[in-house]
């Protein structure tokens, strides 16, 4: 898929606990998009919506932990998506 095939260099920054030459955009989806949404821009976040679809933005936030994101980025992310994390990792 030609969209989906390279992380562009501005988003190193908001990927820094991952070797960025090493991502891979399907592969590493999960890491790629609760990473933008909690530490991203606006051009960042712009980004990730064209090249994931809003299901998979979603399913990411779903499955994640609450503890995994900062308060204020899961807010707007769950009011946006319609979705919440688990409450805690441990949670099925």
């Amino acid at each position: 898929m030609g969209k989906r095939s390279k992380i562009p260099q501005f988003l190193r920054p908001f990927l820094w606990s991952s070797d960025f030459n090493q991502l891979d955009i399907q592969k590493h989806k999960n890491i790629i998009i609760k990473n933008i949404l909690d530490l991203g821009d606006e051009q960042a976040t712009d980004w990730l919506r064209k090249i994931f679809t809003k299901n998979e933005i979603k399913k990411v936030i779903h499955q994640s932990s609450l503890t995994e994101w900062s308060k204020k980025s899961i807010n707007l992310w769950s009011f946006i998506y319609n979705t919440r994390p688990k409450k805690n990792r441990f949670l099925k």
